[in-house]
């Protein structure tokens, strides 16, 4: 009889902790994310990829549906309020600081490379946008520059942030299948998002050293 008590009442406690974990963190990753979308400088793959981790070691469909659902919908609304945040600035005379700061994180050859692509695909750049490393913010940037409606770039942004919360939880999923421990495969999921979203930025960069010594 005592086993039993002492059984319910761990189960209990490991519930009521699940239950306040999930209770904080989807919030905060919610939170996190919204805020990367608007503010390029949070590592918002990473966020993704680590609470996966954490849900497929919960072993709980449940969790990670619902680290799907929250990473997609913080991420479409950060995009779009940056995107409305951006024709602002485009509208007024004085322009807007989210403007120049967009303007800021697109160099003037991937700017370019947007414009192109937007022209002979339309909305369906904005898909491939956020699965290429730094192709968000060009992307958008163009779609500014064309004079994009927010209703036309909010259904090409859908499937976007539907792909990249998919994508980087399947690296989350990935990470935590190679490794028993939580922390081990955080720590995979978060080393292979910023390789991948930090390596191409950083051979671009290599390559135009290397052109500038040559020259």
């Amino acid at each position: 009889m005592r086993l039993i008590v002492i059984a319910v009442a761990s189960t209990a406690v490991s519930t009521s902790t699940e239950s306040t974990q999930q209770a904080i963190g989807y919030p905060t990753l919610f939170l996190l994310v919204l805020i990367g979308a608007l503010v390029p400088v949070v590592p918002t793959g990473a966020l993704v990829s680590s609470a996966a981790v954490v849900a497929f070691h919960h072993a709980s469909p449940f969790a990670l549906l619902a680290v799907f659902g929250v990473a997609s919908l913080a991420a479409f609304l950060g995009d779009v309020t940056l995107y409305w945040l951006g024709r602002r600035g485009i509208g007024s005379k004085n322009g807007s600081r989210w403007l120049e700061a967009i303007r800021a994180r697109a160099p003037e050859d991937r700017l370019a490379q947007a414009q192109e692509r937007l022209a002979d695909h339309g909305v369906a750049v904005l898909t491939l946008s956020r699965l290429v490393p730094a192709g968000r913010i060009p992307v958008m940037l163009a779609c500014l520059m064309a004079r994009m409606s927010l209703r036309d770039f909010a259904r090409g942004d859908v499937p976007a942030c539907l792909a990249w919360a998919v994508t980087y939880q399947l690296i989350g999923i990935l990470g935590g299948s190679l490794f028993p421990e939580a922390w081990q495969g955080v720590l995979a999921a978060v080393a292979l998002t910023l390789a991948l979203s930090g390596g191409p930025t950083l051979w671009r960069r290599v390559r135009r050293e290397r052109g500038t010594a040559a020259r």
